[in-house]
């Protein structure tokens, strides 16, 4: 996996001016052309390479529909419920049989109702998952969900940070948001939730997880449906909150009706082509992708409504682009 944007700037200067000269010609030809320009000068780029940079700086045609693209690194008012869920693992903390125990939370933002709060033993993707698949069925999906860039939320080396868990997201239409590092005051209303959980839960800690998780319970009731909230004019979360309209009912089909082809990524997060394999992500594996050639021996990778860069044959490498699910942040 390589990136465009890690070209020396004269390099790049040097593919934006020679497209603005042969604005006809694809990558193919202005490869050849730098080649044969600054031969021995300095090393030139791959087509897919050299495609990238065109695609980034609006210098080549997509062919069919436009693909949308994510609204980067913003983020939702969530001023209705189920509009925007927020989660977050509560600092780990050690309980009585000094066994730590990683408390998973999830609250709608728009009324501040607690919607799990999990006694977990570490952060690993499973149990998470597992416990997202007991949350949508009894309460419907979310249009989106803030998180930080933890993990399991987040995979600091997975292309454009997603993780298996961020996948299924996107698969069941959730959109997925990300506070900036250092920054959590952009999911201010459950920090402050997670204060008052300290405060009352673990201060002292129960003695195993099974405790912990009755008193965590306690809580999320007393919070839900007594306990009045300034932000809410002194009404409970409970009196705000409805369920999501959007049942949850496994994962939807994908098709790609503008591409040319779809192809399944392996588990070992590759697609192969022309006896081939080129790696695009370990995160996207199980998942199929839609493929178009956009240049001759460049190909176009797409995962639902999201480009995900393109491929080049000779080069056997996935060539990133404007990150489709928001700047790395």
């Amino acid at each position: 996996m390589r990136y465009a944007n890690q070209l020396p700037v004269p390099i790049e200067q040097a593919i934006i001016d020679a497209k603005k000269d042969k604005p006809h010609w694809g990558a193919r030809k202005i490869r050849e052309l730098l080649v044969r320009r600054l031969a021995g000068d300095v090393r030139i780029p791959a087509r897919s390479t050299i495609h990238a940079v065109l695609d980034r700086y609006g210098l080549v045609k997509r062919a069919g529909k436009r693909r949308q693209r994510a609204l980067g690194t913003s983020l939702s008012s969530g001023s209705v419920p189920n509009a925007l869920w927020c989660v977050d693992f509560k600092g780990e903390f050690r309980l009585g049989n000094q066994a730590y125990c990683y408390p998973l939370t999830v609250t709608d933002h728009a009324s501040r109702f607690i919607l799990a709060c999990e006694a977990l033993e570490g952060t690993k993707e499973v149990p998470v998952i597992e416990a997202f698949h007991t949350l949508f069925r009894a309460r419907g999906l979310p249009d989106a969900i803030r998180s930080d860039n933890g993990v399991p939320f987040a995979s600091p080396n997975g292309l454009y940070n997603l993780s298996k868990l961020s996948v299924w997201w996107l698969r069941l239409g959730i959109a997925i948001e990300r506070i900036k590092p250092g920054h959590p005051q952009q999911n201010g209303r459950h920090e402050r939730m997670h204060l008052t959980l300290k405060q009352e839960t673990t201060r002292p800690a129960c003695e195993n997880h099974l405790q912990q998780q009755v008193r965590f319970d306690d809580f999320v009731r007393e919070y839900n449906t007594e306990r009045p909230h300034e932000g809410l004019a002194m009404a409970t979360p409970a009196e705000i909150y409805t369920p999501s309209s959007r049942i949850y009912d496994g994962l939807p089909d994908i098709d790609y009706p503008f591409h040319d082809r779809e192809v399944l990524i392996t588990a070992c997060g590759r697609i192969c082509m022309h006896r081939k394999k080129i790696n695009i992500s370990t995160v996207l594996a199980g998942q199929r992708v839609g493929i178009r050639e956009v240049d001759d021996g460049i190909w176009l990778v797409s995962f639902m409504h999201y480009d995900l860069g393109y491929i080049d044959l000779e080069q056997r490498t996935l060539q990133t682009i404007d990150n489709p699910f928001g700047a790395k942040v």
